[in-house]
Order: structure tokens, then sequence, then C-alpha cells
């Protein structure tokens, strides 16, 4: 069955017709469509269904009728009805929203935004901020500077369609236009004037200075007590953003340090900042920053990590709970310059590329913070299971991994194991059932493990694999079974009743975390095998009555 997301959903045909009609319902649904990326409602297919029933059949009045509602009850929402007949023969309605130039709401003043599979109310100082990134006419689109297009750089025009017309990315047909119907394409120019966004990649830098929000970027380096030790800056704006990231990977030593890491008989060199990740995190702070809003770009770089500090708040819709999963266009036609050109992942993918790499590199995930003013993502530098580069690796070769599937291996590669609950939170999942897609082929190849059921149930990398990897020696897991290390706590229990949680762990072995002691004895707890008293630090555990 297809999924409702962002950009799809279903309706029964109950919602638009008869007495128990809901036109209120389906206009906040339209609203939130228009207010996001667009989307089709399929109007007579139930919720669990991807068809309709056989015998459906819908009057074509009703179209006009849809669509002469949703005008009634909506502003700034366009609509477009079309009736659909089947593969079972019946019929039903497909209503494509389009995404609105401005911002849409229902008639009686509320505003809505589809977040997943869900319409989200947008109130307070979300609606400004709606209208911040929603204008009626794009920031990039502008033409008020009145730059001619006669000024343009040649240089900076060479290169841009060059890339284009290299790029497996671009139609061959656009590949085929000349370079001034190219530019007018990308939107970089409109009639005679550049846009902002053609002053931004085509203009001097005095026609740049005068856009007030052309990115300027200055990186900062701390030492271990967060003094500050050097600095880098571009502010002149001589600088378009393809060559402001092409700049910063150059001019900025650090980021072609590396360690050097036993690798059998040989020595591998990893970086300490991956060249993939910087370059991501860069294009995307460029892309997706309000350039109606005013602030630098901040790289902060401490010894243990880096800080990216980007001016402005995220897309609404987006959070920092669900970045591997939303996606919102902030500036839509510079990031569809950056793919074409292939400096950046396609859409809604680029924090997937960062989780992937970091992890594939032994290192935690990414951490994205949103400020009052600013977001902030930082990337740890230090290596957590330097063995884990070497196992990843080889099975990705071997088993051709799809990214997702990299992305959990690495996540329970560096933990000793995580119950379904725990790996769901890691990535982002609002519940359990939403795993499939990201434990893909894992079990079935036999890289990855479970035991237990529903909220017990723990997934961990199979032991085959682990062995002389060098992780076998520190993931406990694989090394002692749940009942076996329940049988563990209940005879140290027997000889010293009244221990912590602490005191125990050290008996029975200090590689167990103490995380995976506190389940096992919530388990036993939860059994009557095991009581407690005191709460925290202070809880001790004796025998229960069915002991």
């Amino acid at each position: 069955m297809v999924v409702e997301n962002e950009e799809f959903d279903r309706k029964s045909l109950r919602k638009v017709q008869g007495k128990q009609a809901a036109w209120t319902e389906v206009a906040v649904d339209c609203v939130a469509f228009a207010n996001s990326a667009g989307g089709r409602l399929l109007i007579g297919i139930e919720d669990s269904c991807d068809l309709p029933p056989a015998e459906q059949r819908i009057a074509p009045v009703l179209l006009d009728q849809i669509r002469k509602r949703i005008q009634e009850l909506t502003v700034n929402v366009a609509v477009v009805p079309r009736l659909v007949v089947a593969e079972n023969q019946g019929e039903y309605i497909e209503l494509n929203i389009a995404r609105s130039f401005g911002i849409a709401s229902t008639t009686d003043g509320r505003y809505f935004m589809r977040v997943g599979d869900s319409c989200v109310p947008i109130v307070g100082d979300q609606v400004l901020q709606l209208l911040n990134d929603r204008p009626t006419l794009p920031w990039e689109t502008l033409t008020h500077l009145r730059v001619s297009r006669r000024e343009i750089d040649p240089l900076q025009v060479a290169f841009i369609v060059g890339g284009l017309r290299r790029s497996d990315r671009v139609k061959s047909g656009l590949k085929e236009k000349s370079d001034s119907e190219l530019l007018e394409h990308y939107g970089l120019v409109d009639g005679d004037y550049l846009t902002n966004l053609g002053v931004l990649f085509l203009g001097h830098a005095r026609d740049r200075a005068k856009l007030g929000s052309a990115p300027l970027v200055q990186v900062l380096k701390y030492d271990e007590l967060g003094n500050k030790i050097n600095k880098w800056h571009w502010s002149d704006y001589h600088s378009n953003p393809i060559e402001l990231v092409e700049a910063i990977w150059r001019e900025v030593p650090d980021f072609r340090e590396s360690y050097e890491l036993p690798d059998g008989l040989y020595r591998q060199h990893v970086p300490a900042f991956d060249e993939r990740v910087v370059r991501e995190l860069l294009v995307n702070a460029l892309v997706h920053r309000p350039y109606t809003q005013r602030g630098d770009l901040y790289l902060n770089l401490y010894p243990d990590r880096l800080e990216v500090v980007n001016p402005g708040r995220l897309p609404l819709g987006v959070t920092p709970a669900n970045i591997l999963h939303a996606s919102r266009r902030r500036n839509d036609r510079m990031a569809v310059l950056f793919h074409d050109l292939q400096l950046m992942e396609k859409e809604g993918t680029g924090f997937d590329l960062i989780y992937d790499v970091q992890l594939s590199n032994g290192r935690p995930a990414p951490e994205l913070y949103e400020r009052v003013d600013a977001v902030c993502v930082i990337i740890r530098r230090r290596i957590v299971r330097p063995e884990m580069i070497g196992l990843l690796k080889t099975l990705d070769e071997r088993f051709m991994l799809t990214r997702r599937e990299r992305i959990t291996l690495g996540l329970l590669a560096q933990h000793e194991g995580l119950t379904s609950i725990e790996l769901a939170a890691s990535l982002e999942l609002s519940a359990t059932d939403e795993l499939k897609p990201w434990i893909g082929r894992l079990r079935d190849l036999g890289l990855v493990e479970e035991t237990g059921r529903t909220k017990a149930k723990r997934y961990y990398v199979s032991p085959t694999w682990l062995r002389g990897s060098g992780l076998e020696g520190v993931t406990t897991l694989t090394r002692i079974e749940p009942h076996r290390l329940r049988a563990l706590l209940i005879e140290d229990l027997g000889r010293y009743p009244g221990s912590s949680s602490s005191e125990i762990n050290q008996r029975i072995s200090v590689e167990i975390s103490d995380r995976t002691v506190k389940r096992a004895l919530d388990e036993l707890i939860q059994q009557s095998q095991v009581r407690f008293e005191g709460e925290r630090r202070w809880r001790r555990y004796w025998l229960g009555e069915s002991s």
C-alpha cells in the first residue's frame, strides 16, 4: 500500500457528498498542501486501501462542486480535480493542489502546513515565519537592483553554463539551448536584467554588496580552552556561492588533516573532516538560508568538533527531530542550480549523506540545534570505533548496501544493540512500524540479528561479522544472551542482597553496560523475581517472592 506522506493523502468519498460531507476538513488539507510543496488528494479511496470500491461511480458534476467549494473555503489555493478509473474499474477523484505563490489559508483565517502525513496548524509567530519564507514574489526572482545583463562577468557565465552542459543531471533538451536561454531557464536573468539570483552568481562584487544579504563567511579556530587562535574570512563579496565553497575547503588547512589507523599490515588514512560532509554542509547552509535576513555564516573549529552556524531558523515544518525526513525548499531556483551542477545531493537527501559518511567513518551522527535566530550543526571529529570503519566498508562492498541500510548498520555497530524504540528514535521515526525500510535487507543478509518481541525487541550486529573485526570484545550483547544475563543477576542478588545496579555490574562483568544491566533488572522486577527500594542512585535490589 502506498503510504501517505507530505505530497499524498486519501479521503473517503463521504467527505464531499451527502449529509456526512466534511468540506472544512478537505479545505484544511488543500491549504496544508498549498503551503508546502503542493500535492495530490485522492477522494474516493479509503485510508487503508490502494483502490476504490469496484462498483463506485462518480457523477461528473461532483468535480465542479469540489472546485467551487474549495474556492469558497480557501484563499490562495488552486485545485484541479479529475475523474480517474482505477484498475478494478472503480472510479475516484484525483485532486491536484498546486504550491501557492503566497500564503494559503482558510477563509476563516486559519493556516496549515503538511508535515509528514499530517496537516499541522500554523499559529502565532509561525505565521510571520511562513510569510517570510513564502513571499508573493520570491527573493530570487526580483530585479530591483536593475543590473543589466550586459554587465555579466563572461568568465562566470562560461563556468556555470559549461558545468550545466557537462552535468548528467541536465536533460539533453536543455543542453541544446543557447547560453542566454540557459540563464533564463535557471532564473539568473529576466529580460534585460539580472535577477537577485543572477547577481549572486554572475554579478560583480559591487553588485553583490548591494544585495545586502549576500553570504559572508567566517571560519574561527579555537583551542581546548575556548580561546580564538586563528581566523579566515571571506567578506569582500568577490566570490559567488560556488567559489565560496571551493575557497573554504581549499584555504582552511584543518579540513585536510587526517588520522593514521592500522589496517592489517598496512595503515589507512581517515580524514579529520570528510570532504563530502564539509561541502554538503556548506552548500546546504548557502541554499537554505533566508536571503531576506542578514548575517554571516560561521564555521567554528574546535579540537573535537566543527560547528556550522547559519543565520535564520529552519524552514517551517522542518525541526531537529525530523531533519532526516522532512524537506522544505527555501530558495527553489538556487537549489535546482546547485543540484544540476552536481554540487549538492537531491532534495531531502543531504542530511542522509552526512549521517551515512559520519557513521561509516566510525563517528557519531551529526547534531542539529535551532537557536532563536540561527541553526547550528555539529560534526564530531573523534572516531568512536576505529574498527568499525573496515567492517562497514567490507560489508558495503560485498552486499551493495543502500544508504539507509548503511546508516542503520552504523548506528547498531556504535552501540551494543538498540531496542526498536531506541533505533526508531535515533532515526527520527515516529513509530517502530516505520523501521522496515531502514532495516532493509540487513536481517535477510545475516548482518543484523534481533531478539525479543514488540517493545522489547532489540537489534544488534551479527556476532559472525563482528568476530575478527575488533568489535566483538566490546559488544557485550553478542557474548551473553538476555536470559543468561537475568540468571546471573538472580544468582548475584542471592549472594549480595541489597546491592545497587553499579555494584552488581562490577561483579558480573564490567564490560556489560550499566544500561543493559538496568534493563534486565527492570524485566526481573516486572516478573516479580526482583524487588527494589529507593529511587535513582539510592535504589537497592533484593530477590523477589517468585525467585
